[in-house]
């Protein structure tokens, strides 16, 4: 059974400080994947957490096992991204519809 997730992701060695992230290498592939994952309903909502290396996604998934598999596939991950946490999450006010 599919639940909600919120997922951090950090930025890695490979992150060149200097630039922006539309600037950082591979960003047109990055991009396209993670609007993938949107589009299919996967991350439901994401961004940059200000202030931070960090980068907070809500994800609707069946376990974090999934998200790490879905996510190892991001041209990004490893060496500009990684996963920092993956925490169960249950939505009490509001609506992501």
């Amino acid at each position: 059974m599919q639940r909600l997730f919120a997922v951090t992701r950090s930025r890695g060695a490979g992150w060149d400080a200097s630039r922006p992230m539309e600037g950082q290498r591979g960003w047109r592939q990055h991009a396209d994947f993670m609007n993938a994952l949107h589009e299919g309903r996967f991350v439901l909502l994401g961004g940059p957490l200000e202030g931070t290396p960090d980068v907070l996604l809500i994800v609707k998934a069946n376990d974090p096992d999934e998200i790490w598999r879905r996510l190892s596939d991001d041209p990004w991950s490893g060496d500009l991204l990684s996963v920092a946490q993956i925490i169960p999450w249950k939505l009490r006010l509001g609506s992501l519809e």
